[in-house]
């Protein structure tokens, strides 16, 4: 029985320090949050994304290219409220596996606020001060509004921060004008824009471009046969 006893005391003990630990994280992440949004509010960086020159509404934006960036970076986008429960358990079950942070598990919304108020640091204070801001994102604006700002706050590589951007630069023409073997290509860049930048890399891009259509196949934006053809365009 005493045994028994020292165990359940050490246990104890132990959960005691991870709480402490995880609500010194929290605290820090909230800071983290409060500071950034007293620095400058959501609204004022909204009409900072806007006044850009190349801003693209999602009014421009193929129906092809919208399916293929919610298949591979957040399929769940028009059902949670800023985060993904099962995509972060998913994450952190990967990452203590690997003892390191291979996975992030962020939705379009948590990445639109690493974008606009956050470093690309993998450290646990700021991805909880993206949580935050994440539910203050979704609080405020639509879905498609959140989905436009993060298509116009993502790095697609060769200098190109909007859809236009890499739309005019990589294909010469405008977004509307894509092709589907584009779009999806287009989609996939963001996740490594180094790695998958066509004009560095085409055969990376070629194959992370395969990667966006297995997600659209299982996702339900394409069947086979549509992902087939879509491959044999030039």
């Amino acid at each position: 029985m005493k045994v028994i006893k020292i165990i359940i005391k050490i246990l104890f003990i132990l959960l005691l320090i991870l709480t402490s630990i995880a609500l010194l994280y929290i605290g820090n992440g909230y800071n983290m949050y409060k500071t950034a949004i007293e620095e400058m509010s959501i609204e004022d960086k909204v009409k900072e994304i806007q006044s850009k020159e190349n801003y693209t509404k999602i009014s421009e934006l193929p129906q092809m290219y919208i399916n293929a960036v919610i298949s591979v970076e957040d399929h769940r986008f028009y059902d949670h409220g800023g985060i993904d429960i099962i995509a972060i358990g998913r994450a952190a079950i990967n990452d203590i596996k690997a003892m390191s942070f291979v996975e992030g598990g962020s939705t379009i919304t948590q990445q639109l606020s690493k974008n606009i108020y956050f470093t690309q640091e993998k450290k646990i204070e700021r991805k909880i001060a993206e949580v935050f801001m994440a539910f203050e994102i979704e609080k405020r604006y639509e879905k498609d509004f959140i989905l436009e700002l993060y298509l116009n706050t993502s790095y697609f590589g060769d200098g190109y921060y909007t859809v236009k951007e890499a739309s005019q630069g990589y294909f010469g023409k405008e977004p509307k004008d894509m092709t589907d073997s584009e779009c999806i290509l287009l989609a996939g860049i963001p996740n490594a824009p180094s790695a998958y930048s066509p004009t560095k890399n085409p055969e990376l891009a070629k194959q992370r471009q395969k990667q966006v259509i297995n997600k659209m196949i299982k996702y339900k934006y394409l069947t086979q046969e549509e992902a087939d053809k879509i491959l044999e365009e030039e």
